[in-house]
């Protein structure tokens, strides 16, 4: 077998590092450079996908493709249904996937890819609209399509102008662009892209609520207003939430105490530990959270009043639950 193997030059750090600078700013400016042109193509191509009725479908070969996948997924998530398909696949039986009230968006640089040349005539007439983005404007994918946006670069990073890195580059960045207008037309919230990241953090932050982490029933620390300070203290010992919530009848949160209550009550009182009541001690009107809150906003709130453990109340300002920051960090919020 033949060992083929290129000639590899040895570099300096400092010439690494000119390089990769280099292609960041040869990358950054056609990104400038796209943006300051951006006309009423943009527009029409935003139009025509805020009023798509079906599907928007994405597709080019090669290094399009991938960028096609990304910006498919990009649409997908923050409320307009997309999907990725190979232009290939389309010419062997996946074309009827598409239908003629969903969107093409094809994607080539040349603007002259035959996989895609092959289907848009198809599927225009059935009707679908096609948005292409190329670099070239003469290109035929350019003329036939239905809206067309240039996504051309003066030249790719790659030292011989092959490969493709600043036109991949530009064409990511306007399928970026795409969806924020989209999204913000569309009136996409924080809630909206929650409820489409359900598995990941980012879902669990915008989505988990006070009640699915704090702890209730027998596991909640609870005192009277006339119990000792002692008797307290055993009943944060048992519960180990660092904070103990103090009661009237009605269970109606009166106060709470916690571990530095604890400490500032040693430091100040002339009493002893036994001769102590919760009413003696304990910090009135605490900080809380109602019912339903999200977790998020309860872990900012903690954060900014600087306060370990937290009460959970119903709108009748009743206890119903507890919780603290290592029950914050258990389900990933902080």
């Amino acid at each position: 077998m033949t060992n083929h193997s290129m000639n590899l030059h040895t570099f300096t750090d400092q010439e690494i590092l000119e390089q990769a600078q280099s292609v960041l700013l040869m990358e950054a400016e056609a990104i400038q450079a796209l943006g300051s042109r951006l006309n009423k193509d943009f527009v029409a191509a935003h139009h025509l996908l805020i009023n798509c009725q079906g599907r928007v479908v994405i597709s080019g070969m090669g290094k399009s493709g991938h960028i096609g996948k990304k910006i498919a997924s990009s649409l997908a998530s923050t409320g307009t249904p997309s999907f990725f398909m190979h232009p290939a696949e389309a010419s062997h039986g996946d074309l009827g996937m598409i239908l003629p009230n969903d969107v093409l968006v094809a994607l080539s640089n040349s603007g002259e890819s035959e996989e895609l040349l092959t289907i848009v005539p198809l599927l225009k007439r059935r009707g679908t609209k096609v948005l292409s983005i190329t670099g070239n404007s003469a290109s035929r994918l350019a003329q036939i399509a239905d809206v067309h946006i240039n996504a051309g670069v003066e030249r790719e990073a790659c030292p011989h102008n092959l490969a493709p890195t600043t036109s991949t580059t530009a064409v990511l960045a306007l399928g970026d662009a795409l969806t924020v207008t989209l999204l913000r037309a569309k009136g996409f919230s924080a809630n909206d892209f929650a409820r489409t990241h359900p598995g990941g953090s980012l879902g669990k932050r915008l989505l988990l609520s006070v009640n699915e982490i704090m702890h209730t029933g027998q596991e909640l620390p609870v005192n009277k207003l006339t119990d000792s300070l002692i008797t307290a203290l055993k009943t944060m010992s048992e519960k180990a939430l660092g904070l103990t919530a103090i009661v009237d009848e009605h269970n109606t949160l009166l106060g709470i105490f916690t571990d530095g209550d604890l400490r500032r009550t040693l430091e100040k009182s002339a009493l002893t530990l036994h001769e102590l009541t919760m009413g003696d001690v304990m910090t009135i009107n605490p900080i809380s959270v109602y019912s339903g809150a999200l977790a998020v906003d309860a872990a900012e709130l903690m954060q900014s009043k600087k306060i370990f453990g937290i009460c959970v109340l119903n709108d009748q300002k009743q206890l119903i639950g507890a919780f603290n920051m290592h029950d914050l960090l258990r389900a990933g919020i902080v």
